[in-house]
C-alpha cells in the first residue's frame, strides 16, 4: 500500500513539528509529545511525517542530534559522553550506534580523527562537508528531457 501525501492542514502541522525538533533537539522529545503539540494522534503523525519527509519523526530527530554532536565533537573540548547528553540522548549506546550508522565511524574515532583534520576550516564549511546522510533521504528525481 502506498502512502498518500499529507493534506494541506497536516503539512502546516508537520512543518511546525519539524521546526520544533530542529529547535528543541536537546530536549526530551517523543512522538506522543510532538503529536499532542500538533493536535494529532501519534500514529497519524508518524504516518504523515514519513509520507512527507521520507523518514520517521524519531529518525529525523536523531539525525538533527547527530549533526549537532558532530559539531561538538569537532570542537574537541567535550568527551563523547558529554556530547551524548548535550544533544539530548539519554543512552550512550543508542547514541553511539546511531552515530556510527549515519557517519560511518564511532563518535570517539570521529572526535579523534576529524577534529584534527578540520582544524583551521571555518565551522560553516565543516558543517556542510561533514553533514551525515540519512538512511532514507528522499531521492532526487533526474530531470526529464522530454
Amino acid at each position: 500500500m502506498t502512502e498518500r501525501p499529507p493534506h494541506l492542514a497536516d503539512r502546516a502541522r508537520l512543518r511546525r513539528v519539524r521546526d520544533r525538533m530542529d529547535r528543541e533537539y536537546a530536549q526530551p522529545l517523543d512522538v506522543e509529545a510532538l503529536a499532542r503539540g500538533a493536535h494529532m494522534s501519534a500514529g497519524h503523525l508518524s504516518r504523515a511525517f514519513r509520507a512527507a519527509y521520507g523518514e520517521s519523526p524519531y529518525a529525523y530527530l536523531m539525525t538533527r542530534r547527530i549533526e549537532r554532536a558532530m559539531a561538538l565533537l569537532r570542537r574537541g573540548d567535550l568527551s563523547v559522553t558529554e556530547v551524548c547528553f548535550a544533544v539530548g540522548c539519554s543512552s550512550l549506546g543508542t547514541f553511539s550506534t546511531r552515530f556510527t550508522e549515519l557517519v560511518g565511524v564511532p563518535p570517539s574515532v570521529y572526535r579523534r580523527e576529524v577534529a584534527a583534520a578540520a582544524e583551521g576550516i571555518p565551522s560553516c564549511v565543516a558543517k556542510q562537508v561533514t553533514r551525515p546522510v540519512r538512511n532514507r533521504e528522499a531521492q532526487v528525481a533526474a530531470p526529464s528531457l522530454a
